[in-house]
């Protein structure tokens, strides 16, 4: 879990912010293909959106040749997302 810039969501009714973006890889064919499971919480154990985020093209290439693979999902993630990692 990574802390973002925050950013102002609609949940239930009311305006909350999130400040965490969680993401996990469920997915990835090895080849050409990664599938990965997003959320944005509020706290650790209040999680206000999420949604999956397919990478593929030059983005896996680098993700999948990268000494820090995690580190580059994540920035790649964020960037798709509108986010900033703080």
């Amino acid at each position: 879990m990574k802390q973002i810039q925050p950013v102002t969501i609609w949940y239930n009714g009311q305006m909350v912010t999130a400040t965490l973006f969680q993401m996990i890889c469920v997915n990835d064919n090895l080849i050409d293909t990664a599938l990965f499971n997003y959320a944005l919480y509020v706290n650790q154990n209040f999680e206000v959106a999420s949604g999956i985020l397919k990478m593929t093209g030059a983005d896996y290439i680098t993700y999948s040749t990268s000494t820090t693979a995690n580190d580059y999902a994540y920035e790649w993630g964020a960037t798709q997302l509108n986010l900033t990692l703080v």
